[in-house]
């Protein structure tokens, strides 16, 4: 015969359902909710800070970048005027050379006239 053992285990289930009460369900939902919400709520505050956080770190960023190619160009400007400080003392020393060197040709001459 046909035992309680023979039964399938989902079998008498729905009729074994009370009516679903929809104050319940509701109340449940607000538990639920009541429950995870705070935490969800921190969580997107916290996550709303780091966001602005990271466009003040970027910006930052931006004004160091900005900075240091400032610097960049100060350096070779520094270099061009240290360039232009040799260049221009090889000129002097060059002048000078040619001073002396018209001097004794001058005198040369001279010398050269009285002989």
């Amino acid at each position: 015969g046909v035992g309680p053992s023979d039964a399938s285990p989902d079998e008498g289930v729905v009729e074994d359902l009370p009516l679903i009460d929809e104050k319940a369900v509701e109340q449940l939902t607000e538990g639920l909710i009541s429950h995870y919400l705070p935490d969800l709520q921190r969580s997107k505050s916290a996550l709303q800070e780091l966001t602005q956080n990271q466009v003040v770190l970027l910006e930052t960023l931006e004004q160091e970048i900005s900075k240091f190619r400032e610097c960049n160009s100060i350096l070779d400007i520094n270099a061009l005027f240290s360039e232009a400080k040799h260049y221009h003392t090889k000129l002097v020393n060059i002048r000078n050379e040619m001073m002396m060197l018209h001097e004794k040709t001058s005198k040369l001459k001279v010398s050269r006239t009285m002989f």
